[in-house]
């Protein structure tokens, strides 16, 4: 859309509602292309200037669509180029004139392989660009009644493109994902809403659904109350005008087991609706995979929610013990075993709150930071804070992030204050960042910075704890991680003490 951007939005002599009637044009007329069987190329003037100054005019192809229901004429990608001379000839006329030029005019030799006819697309008089459409000669030799059918639609869809009704960006939004195509099935309704032609594949999908007899002659809108009654299955009170062909707009049928969704474009000449068309597309396979999905979100929900209650469990029942336990060092022990369940017990609480992909660790991160402090602490207060993002992680990470968190804030919490005053406060700040290498690979960097009294001088040897960490970082997360001396950089006062600063650097596993 570079080139569209250059050439339209930026436009002085456009106004912002005709760019945005083309942008919905480009976002639907994949439905041209395949009706009239022909490939389409959208051409503006190469400069703004060139759009109300014919002198020194030329075109620059500003989109392409390629058909699905024939082969394509053009190859090559042209967005962006300048237009042939042969074309420009055409185009300028289409231009000036504001009247549907074709090649054959022209003086085009009769044995050309192609030919082209270009539209001029009018919005409250003015040209705002022109539609060149190439069909093969071969193509339209002997068509068939369904080809004469799409090309008869074509036509009265081109009709209303050229004098800027269609698509009406009022009624509905175009281009969205998993609408119905040409080659999904098609309809064709009088303008009482009666079936005047029906595609094979139209035919299939209103199969599925239980529609037995011949839909030609047929009301639509007669099928979907017989297929409401049926089925007794509640319907939107407005669907009645989209199957009678009045109403743009989208909806979907239901019944024995199969789906089929549904667009109407109404028709119209000279402000008459005189017709609709409907395309139709069965999406029953579709809807029963949306619904294992769902189901299997709603599975892994679970799962993560008696997770947590079980953990929850476990570290109740540490608790109970550590109470009956009369050695210190094994109180210590089960405080601890019960502070990492807990740690593990509040990821699951965070994942089965949703299941992205990836999830936000700033909030857990940061309760998880308070918490570990608070369990830690025994009559001495320890203050903590977040600064920076983690933003969005992948679960794999998330677990044995916050158990190597845990462990570093608890030790921290637990030894830092060793010889300390009684009343003295310890601050805990964990700083986190993201950083991408030249290949575009993410890091993600974390330092937890204490006030304490820092790292012993001598044989210091991390405990069980520590040594837990280290096996996380290397064997979880695939990093690497150092105890250095912490000067207190960073602290929110000055304590006189050396303080601890971890660093932790790991990969983002995607």
């Amino acid at each position: 859309m570079g080139v569209l951007s250059d050439r339209l939005d930026t436009n002085p002599h456009l106004d912002p509602t005709d760019v945005e009637w083309i942008h919905a044009l480009l976002g639907d007329w994949q439905l041209l292309s395949d009706l009239s069987f022909a490939d389409l190329v959208l051409w503006a003037p190469h400069t703004h200037q060139g759009m109300v100054s014919a002198e020194g005019r030329s075109f620059i192809a500003v989109a392409q669509a390629r058909p699905s229901t024939t082969q394509t004429l053009i190859h090559r990608d042209v967005v962006g180029d300048r237009i042939r001379a042969d074309l420009r000839v055409l185009v300028e006329r289409a231009w000036t004139s504001q009247v549907e030029t074709n090649s054959s005019d022209q003086g085009q030799p009769a044995p050309a392989r192609t030919r082209v006819t270009a539209i001029p697309l009018l919005r409250r008089g003015q040209t705002v660009a022109v539609l060149t459409l190439h069909f093969s000669v071969a193509a339209m030799r002997s068509p068939s009644r369904l080809e004469l059918t799409y090309r008869r639609c074509s036509a009265d869809l081109l009709g209303m493109v050229a004098n800027g009704s269609w698509p009406d960006t009022s009624q509905e939004f175009t281009g969205y994902s998993g609408a119905p195509r040409v080659g999904d099935g098609l309809l064709r309704l009088d303008v009482e809403g009666r079936i005047t032609f029906a595609s094979p594949n139209a035919v299939s999908a209103l199969l599925r659904l239980g529609v037995q007899d011949t839909l030609e002659g047929r009301s639509l809108a007669g099928i979907g109350a017989e297929l409401q009654r049926a089925t007794g299955v509640a319907v939107d009170e407005s669907q009645p005008m989209m199957l009678t062909g009045r109403r743009a707009m989208r909806a979907e049928l239901e019944a024995h087991g199969a789906a089929v969704t549904l667009r109407s474009i109404p028709l119209h000449k000279a402000g008459e609706r005189f017709a609709a068309l409907v395309l139709c597309r069965d999406v029953t396979e579709l809807r029963r995979r949306e619904k294992q999905l769902m189901s299997k979100d709603a599975t892994i929900k679970e799962i993560h929610h008696r997770v947590k209650n079980n953990l929850q469990t476990v570290s109740a029942l540490l608790r109970m013990q550590t109470r009956r336990m009369d050695s210190q060092e094994g109180k210590e022990g089960l405080k601890r075993a019960m502070r990492r369940v807990e740690t593990i017990a509040m990821v699951h609480d965070s994942l089965s709150q949703g299941l992205e992909e990836s999830v936000d660790v700033d909030e857990l991160m940061r309760r998880q930071l308070h918490l570990a402090a608070e369990m830690a602490q025994s009559g001495r207060i320890a203050h903590t804070e977040l600064r920076g993002s983690f933003g969005q992680l992948s679960p794999d990470m998330v677990t044995p992030l916050a158990l190597v968190i845990t462990e570093v804030v608890a030790n921290a919490v637990e030894h830092g204050l060793s010889g300390a005053e009684s009343e003295d406060q310890l601050h805990v700040i964990l700083e986190v960042s993201r950083h991408s290498d030249v290949a575009g690979r993410q890091r993600l960097d974390l330092e937890i910075i204490d006030d304490g009294t820092g790292i012993p001088q001598e044989d210091w040897e991390p405990g069980l704890g520590l040594q837990i960490v280290k096996t996380l970082v290397r064997g979880e997360l695939s990093g690497s991680i150092e105890w250095l001396p912490g000067e207190s950089a960073g602290t929110a006062a000055d304590t006189g003490r050396p303080g601890t600063r971890v660093v932790l650097r790991a990969p983002i596993l995607s």
